[in-house]
């Protein structure tokens, strides 16, 4: 199975220490890569810079994510430079979220202008985008969303990761359509291990994720935080286990910088 693991810079010395001991352990699972988010408007983009450099030293293969909102193309083309100097040949760009106190869109308002400039003065950097196959919350239609989805795969991605989801006709929707678009490339559906119920709920809340009232009832079920990580646990192997064997092509575990539940996933998915 190909995995891939996400994380965010940390803030503090302790923070890396920590990360890189998740690091190594993870990378007990061959990943093809660990990518690095960015912040919104690129506030942590030295910190994604230096994490990355921080597992590279390891021997492990990093991947910074880019996003371009309220960049100009200068500081694009200077950290693009910063990247390729480092040896990292492969980016998850994404338009990002704008944070408060910045009041225009920059160079880059969509990921698809920043897909175009990459390709325009770096060929050689694989591009990876985000995917919603429950719909980008500040998209005005279905439609209108997997349309654009479409132009920054036509504009040269080489690769989509999803946005985390739990029923697994979400994923198999997304392919019907991408399959009758002609669409190649890898679409690696991106999971979210249930380490805290209600902190899952807030980023759902905050990305527009469906939780189904039938993992909510059964949430419910255990008044215990533990026992509801169990039931996560199982909820999360099942899913991977049916995407797996739909086909697709491997599992990107939002990790929140925790080495569990994820290893425990992994070790427990029967992929026979």
């Amino acid at each position: 199975m190909n995995t891939s693991f996400e994380f965010f810079p940390p803030k503090t010395d302790l923070g890396k220490e920590k990360l890189l001991k998740i690091t190594k352990k993870l990378s007990s699972f061959s990943p093809e890569y660990f990518s690095v988010t960015f912040g919104a408007g690129g506030s942590t983009r030295e910190g994604t810079l230096e994490t990355c450099i921080l597992i590279k030293d390891t021997g492990a293969q990093a991947c910074p994510h880019l996003s371009g909102i309220g960049a100009s193309k200068e500081l694009i083309k200077e950290i693009l430079s910063q990247y390729r100097v480092n040896g990292f040949k492969k980016i998850v760009a994404l338009r990002g979220d704008l944070p408060s106190g910045i009041g225009g869109f920059g160079d880059f308002p969509y990921a698809l202008d920043l897909i175009k400039f990459v390709k325009t003065i770096e060929e050689d950097f694989s591009i990876e985008i985000a995917a919603y196959p429950e719909i980008h919350p500040d998209a005005e239609s279905e439609n209108s969303d997997f349309k654009n989805f479409l132009d920054k795969v036509n504009a040269g991605a080489d690769g989509a990761i999803t946005q985390f989801f739990f029923e697994e006709s979400a994923y198999y929707d997304f392919m019907e359509k991408c399959e009758k678009e002609k669409v190649s490339i890898p679409i690696t559906p991106g999971i979210m291990p249930i380490h805290d119920f209600e902190a899952l709920i807030r980023m759902a809340t905050n990305c527009s994720a469906n939780v189904p009232q039938w993992l909510k009832e059964g949430m419910e079920q255990y008044s215990n935080s533990n026992d509801q990580v169990k039931y996560g646990i199982e909820v999360v192997i099942d899913l991977c286990e049916k995407l797996l064997k739909c086909g697709a092509p491997g599992i990107h575990f939002y990790t929140v910088n925790r080495e569990e539940p994820t290893s425990l996933i992994i070790k427990n998915l029967d992929l026979n």
